[in-house]
């Protein structure tokens, strides 16, 4: 049990983290190795992100502070907070990436760990983003792989005439 210094001081570093953030993401951490979850802490580090388990009581408070209603109280088990600078699109990846390939125990099922990403809310937008949506946003290839794919879609027909015009000057010539 924390005492009143102790969380007094989980929330002055939340509400730090609250300021500069755009995106919280909401992860079980329950049966996740310590391990893995400094893995998760670097990886979100990396990704302008910062972890932090923060009971959902204190986080309520201070996101009623922010004047923003949402319930952490509907999420069951141990939840830790992901506090994103970047936007949705930016830490779906990351952290999708990292449950879906944390090791499944023998007879597990396969989605069990990204089973434990529990949801978002988009402080800028003022929403809550349900798991399905942080999953299916994170599948998604970056960016730049896009941009590169949709080039190559469009440049596709134009080659193929080129090409076309190609072998029909070498029959005529």
């Amino acid at each position: 049990m924390k005492s009143k210094a102790q969380k007094g001081e989980e929330l002055k570093k939340g509400k730090k983290l609250l300021e500069g953030s755009n995106v919280l993401v909401f992860a079980d951490f329950s049966g996740v190795t310590t391990a893995n979850t400094t893995k998760l802490r670097k990886v979100m580090r990396e990704s302008d992100g910062e972890f932090l388990v923060i009971k959902k009581r204190l986080l309520n408070l201070l996101l009623k502070e922010k004047g923003v209603s949402f319930n952490m109280r509907e999420f069951g088990g141990q939840v830790g907070t992901i506090f994103s600078k970047g936007d949705i699109e930016k830490i779906s990846g990351p952290v999708y990436n990292f449950f879906s390939k944390l090791e499944v125990p023998e007879g597990g099922d396969k989605q069990m760990w990204v089973k434990k990403i529990l949801g978002a809310f988009d402080v800028k937008a003022g929403k809550a983003v349900g798991a399905d949506q942080i999953m299916f946003i994170g599948k998604l290839p970056p960016r730049e792989v896009l941009l590169a794919q949709l080039l190559g879609m469009l440049a596709a027909p134009l080659r193929s005439f080129m090409y076309l015009l190609q072998e029909k000057s070498k029959k005529q010539g």
